[in-house]
């Protein structure tokens, strides 16, 4: 780090030199785990590229739609784009797709019958997921999957695995859906990797062609060569706001697979019959296709970010998930702090070098869809938007917080030279 740009953070942010320090030594550690990176950033680069030339993409694609928005040709452009990129038959992009949550519950409700079961096979899902599928302990009447008896059964993981022989025990002829949750959510647990889906999918459908594999591609996309559908996922959903929007997206969400499923789940976005006919993009396709031409660069940035995070609180001596030499298949980097002052130290850091809503404290708070209060420090020109740096966590026990994002690594390395300052300024970690 040059001279005026150290000066410029002790003034800026009262950084410390023994914070710099530390820094910069483990990243001098870690670059070699860069090159490997940079080579999957540049691969995806290339298949998103081609994918928008084979689509033809020109200054048509990015004319203003209202009303009904028939004959949309840049949804229908977009729509193409992601179907090549995910290496699937078809594809449902829209802003009106409000959240990966959202995107999933399309799956789900428009896939699973009455009398279906669903069984995750990566153990609990997200707190939103599970609001979703329902129990009989949930309020009633609100149109969850087990309102509509659809069954859900739940098999963990094993030492971090696919339970696979727990799972064939488990398979009966109700059995239409296996959900997995390549990422981590709120689980001490590392993301699957592609090549831990393709053994599991190739297994399954050995037993059972007919079942339907889906997969929450949330906070995984770009993150290898090949994507869930390159190796036998029926379907995928996930966020615009995260990985494939590239920072730029404003709002929305994906579903990628095969093309009877993709149209069931466009039935319940819109209505059976009008399905992928409708829905006006209101001029937000131009914004969409450039989120998604920089996604595979924004990733990596966040990527080396998580990897430098993980390097520096091994270094202190904390639980890290994943290690800052494992293989990453989500941008999420799990810090274990034992204690709910020092998340909160953390999270407050993490604000503090936002570029919007610095000046804010984060606090605790119950969060729509999560059984425990959550802090979340997000100073995003996107709300919500986890590609952007950020940082969340459920207060309980073992308070976990959950570092993501950073549209560039300078802007991420920044939060953990605040984040670590905060924590030193209240004794919390001693680097002298």
């Amino acid at each position: 780090m040059r001279k005026e740009t150290l000066e410029m953070m002790k003034n800026a942010y009262g950084i410390d030199d023994s914070i710099v320090m530390l820094c910069n030594k483990n990243e001098e550690k870690i670059l070699s785990y860069y090159k490997e990176i940079n080579c999957i950033r540049e691969h995806n680069q290339i298949k998103v590229t081609h994918a928008m030339q084979k689509a033809r993409i020109s200054e048509r694609h990015f004319q203003v739609s209202t009303g009904y928005g028939y004959d949309d040709e840049g949804r229908e452009g977009v729509e193409q784009v992601y179907s090549l990129v995910f290496n699937s038959e078809d594809a449902l992009v829209r802003p009106q797709i409000t959240s990966g949550t959202h995107a999933i519950s399309l799956c789900l409700y428009g896939v699973l019958r009455p009398g279906d079961e669903m069984i995750s096979v990566t153990g609990n899902p997200y707190d939103t997921i599970k609001t979703i599928i329902g129990s009989d302990k949930s309020d009633k009447d609100l149109g969850t999957l087990y309102d509509y008896g659809i069954t859900y059964n739940q098999i963990e993981l094993l030492n971090g695995k696919i339970d696979t022989k727990k799972i064939e025990q488990s398979l009966n002829p109700k059995t239409k859906m296996i959900y997995i949750q390549r990422s981590t959510g709120y689980e001490w647990r590392k993301a699957l990797s592609i090549q831990e889906i393709k053994v599991f999918i190739n297994y399954i459908k050995k037993i059972n062609k007919k079942i339907i594999v889906m997969v929450d591609n949330c906070y995984g996309e770009f993150m290898d060569y090949c994507e869930p559908t390159d190796v036998g996922a029926d379907l995928i959903a996930g966020s615009l706001i995260k990985n494939p929007g590239g920072g730029l997206a404003p709002v929305g969400g994906y579903i990628v697979g095969k093309k009877e499923l993709v149209y069931k789940a466009a039935c319940r976005l819109s209505a059976p019959g009008i399905a992928k006919e409708t829905g006006a993009t209101l001029g937000i396709n131009r914004t969409y296709l450039q989120g998604l031409f920089l996604a595979p660069h924004v990733v990596s940035e966040a990527i080396k970010t998580a990897i430098l995070a993980a390097r520096i609180f091994e270094d202190l001596g904390f639980e890290v998930c994943p290690k800052s030499d494992d293989y990453r298949s989500d941008i999420i980097q799990g810090i274990k702090f034992q204690d709910p002052k020092a998340v909160m130290d953390f999270c407050k850091g993490i604000q503090k070098a936002a570029p919007v809503d610095s000046f804010l404290v984060p606090e605790p708070w119950d969060m729509p869809g999560y059984d425990s209060k959550i802090i979340m420090a997000a100073g995003s020109f996107i709300q919500g938007s986890s590609i952007e740096l950020s940082a969340d966590a459920p207060m309980r026990e073992p308070y976990i917080a959950y570092l993501q994002g950073g549209l560039t690594h300078d802007h991420g390395k920044l939060g953990i030279y605040i984040a670590l300052q905060e924590l030193k300024n209240t004794e919390f970690i001693n680097l002298d």
